[in-house]
């Protein structure tokens, strides 16, 4: 028997800031959602096209039909909408979030030209094992990574018709062996993967146990897993867990850094991102690294 379709609409004009469901989903901060028409992560937009997850068993699929600035639409099998506002974090204030940004050129153009971008809450699991796939990776390819060990590992659900693809539990992914992996094309990635699941599975170590403790700790905790140095587990900290001061020095950040901060270079990892999160604003500096990231990331900056 078909499991009925829940739908209803999020007024967008009600959230402070406003929001941009494909800048959300589509600026290299989530790669555990998939889009309706196998185009996510070509720098298209797609008002019609659905954008898909599966969490906790619940299937969910949204869209922004009238693009952005336009109404929220959900369906799901469930009443989703506490999950839609968790997961998109709508209930962010991102009015005050940009208005707390620093006076900084660069920055003031990223936030001006990415207008309702927001941070995501994606699950802590399935975004380990997604930055431990994105080492020298592009974001395509990360999703494609991604979406293919849904498809091989995660349970399938039907929603209107159509059936999405649950990533995979700690559990149904530690059953792939490191040869199973690398016929999936994830390369060297392969066994840090594994054995990362195996981790989780074992109960050796959960990501989420990360939440309970102050930032520079939470980090550390996270470089435990097999494959996860500090720029992952900033990564992890900043789309899962909650740590939006965190900022991850990944090639675009090191960049701006080297053109537009040099001043923060300290050297180590540490003293870097200890500087870059000052530049940045502080509490929220990991908003403002996602914008920067997004703005270097699809050439809007000017040259």
């Amino acid at each position: 028997m078909a499991t009925a379709t829940v739908s209803d609409t999020i007024a967008v004009e009600a959230l402070s800031g406003g929001f941009d469901l494909y800048l959300t989903l589509e600026s290299g901060q989530s790669y555990l959602w998939t889009r309706s028409d196998g185009e996510m992560y070509t720098d298209r937009r797609a008002p019609e096209a659905w954008y898909r997850t599966v969490v906790d068993g619940v299937p969910i699929q949204v869209r922004q039909p009238d693009g952005s600035g336009g109404d929220l639409e959900w369906q799901s099998t469930a009443d989703a909408d506490p999950l839609v506002r968790e997961l998109l974090r709508l209930e962010d204030d991102l009015e005050a979030i940009a208005a707390d940004a620093p006076d900084d050129p660069l920055v003031q153009a990223a936030y001006a030209a990415h207008d309702g971008m927001r941070l995501v809450d994606d699950p802590p699991f399935g975004t380990l094992i997604s930055f431990i796939c994105s080492a020298q990776m592009r974001v395509g390819r990360i999703h494609g990574m991604v979406s293919t060990l849904a498809r091989e590992y995660g349970d399938a659900y039907a929603l209107a018709g159509e059936t999405v693809y649950a990533f995979p539990t700690p559990e149904q992914l530690a059953t792939a062996t490191e040869a199973d992996l690398r016929d999936l094309r994830l390369g060297y990635r392969a066994p840090y993967v594994q054995r990362t699941a195996e981790m989780v599975a074992d109960g050796e170590a959960r990501p989420e146990d990360a939440r309970e403790l102050e930032y520079e700790a939470a980090r550390e905790h996270l470089t435990r897993f097999v494959g996860v140095g500090d720029k992952v587990a900033d990564c992890v900290l900043l789309f899962s867990l909650g740590f939006d001061e965190a900022v991850p020095l990944d090639t675009w950040i090191r960049s701006a850094i080297a053109e537009y901060y040099p001043d923060c270079d300290q050297g180590s990892y540490a003293e870097t991102s200890r500087a870059i999160r000052e530049r940045l604003g502080g509490r929220y500096a990991g908003y403002a690294q996602t914008y920067l990231f997004h703005h270097l990331r699809t050439g809007a900056v000017d040259a």
